[in-house]
């Protein structure tokens, strides 16, 4: 299959690149930078036409993965940079779908279980979940991140591409061992003695390990799903034991906790904000399961073992 990753330079497009190519695919990553580890890199700015749409034309699969990260200090600037960011390159994706002669069958386009309301209660799938954006006692500007997510997926709906089937990937954070993405972050934290409890410890943290993604794409391709799909293992879990599990996966007792006021003095340091760890996201993934997809790491003491075995393994 010829595979088009657009914004396939970053951790979570090489990690699908790397499995493409191992399997014999062409792939293809839209990258502003011009280079990619695992793929042929194409020039492209995420928001205009250009010579890039070629590569649409005749491949089998494109999978958007383009926006900025979330990773940043929530300013008014930024925030508005995470939605352009977003909109523009899912609407010129879809453009470029539409003018091709061949379009490729199918469009995964990301998006985030941040769309769901930040709840204790119950979990968020696909057909029952609450969708963000009202709750009370949160930040009001928690509901700018699930308008970004909800502006996203409007935007891949109002696609004109007939020939092209489309899914909404609402995607929990991928765990993988490669250096410099989410996993790497938290065990960082961990090896320091800083692993601890964040907050009250009873948001729930959705997770969703790196070959059980990849399985997950792979699935999607082969089926004939369309609309909103959760990406996230079956077992959302309360940070207070999700950050217990990775100390004992690494081998250590010592995490120390950090208040809210901490977190927020912290944020500042790291350049990052306290939604990402203090917001509840308790997502299931309702339409895999009931498509027959089977999870290899559907509870999080396993995949912590995983993850941090080949974390060593890696080497410094």
């Amino acid at each position: 299959m010829k595979i088009v990753l657009p914004g396939g330079s970053g951790q979570v497009g090489q990690i699908l690149a790397r499995a493409f190519v191992a399997r014999g695919d062409e792939v293809v990553v839209l990258t502003r930078g011009g280079t990619a580890e695992s793929g042929r890199a194409v020039v492209w700015d995420g928001k205009t036409p250009g010579p890039w749409w070629e590569e649409f034309d005749g491949a089998d699969v494109v999978i958007n993965l383009a926006g900025r990260s979330v990773n940043c200090r929530y300013t008014d600037e930024n925030l508005r940079q995470m939605m352009d960011s977003r909109v523009e390159s899912t609407r010129v994706v879809g453009q470029a779908i539409a003018a091709a002669s061949s379009p490729p069958r199918v469009w995964l386009q990301m998006s985030t279980a941040t769309i769901y309301a930040h709840r204790f209660d119950a979990s968020n799938d696909e057909t029952s979940g609450i969708i963000g954006g009202s709750e009370p006692d949160v930040p009001a500007y928690w509901g700018y991140s699930v308008e970004i997510a909800k502006r996203w997926e409007e935007t891949l709906n109002e696609a004109d591409t007939p020939h092209t089937r489309r899914v909404a990937l609402r995607a929990a954070m991928v765990m993988s061992p490669d250096r410099g993405g989410i996993f790497d972050v938290m065990l960082g934290l961990t090896r320091l003695g800083l692993g601890g409890t964040c907050g009250t410890g009873k948001q729930y943290v959705s997770w969703i390990h790196d070959r059980d993604f990849v399985a997950a794409i792979h699935h999607l391709i082969a089926s004939d799903m369309d609309g909103a799909v959760n990406l996230a293992s079956p077992g959302p879990i309360p940070h207070r034991d999700f950050a217990r599990v990775l100390r004992e996966a690494w081998g250590t007792r010592i995490g120390l906790p950090a208040t809210r006021w901490m977190l927020e003095i912290g944020a500042v340091f790291m350049r990052t904000d306290t939604e990402l760890v203090l917001k509840s996201r308790r997502v299931v993934p309702g339409r895999l399961l009931e498509s027959g997809f089977s999870f290899g790491f559907d509870e999080w003491p396993g995949a912590a073992e995983d993850l941090v075995g080949r974390w060593r393994n890696q080497g410094p």
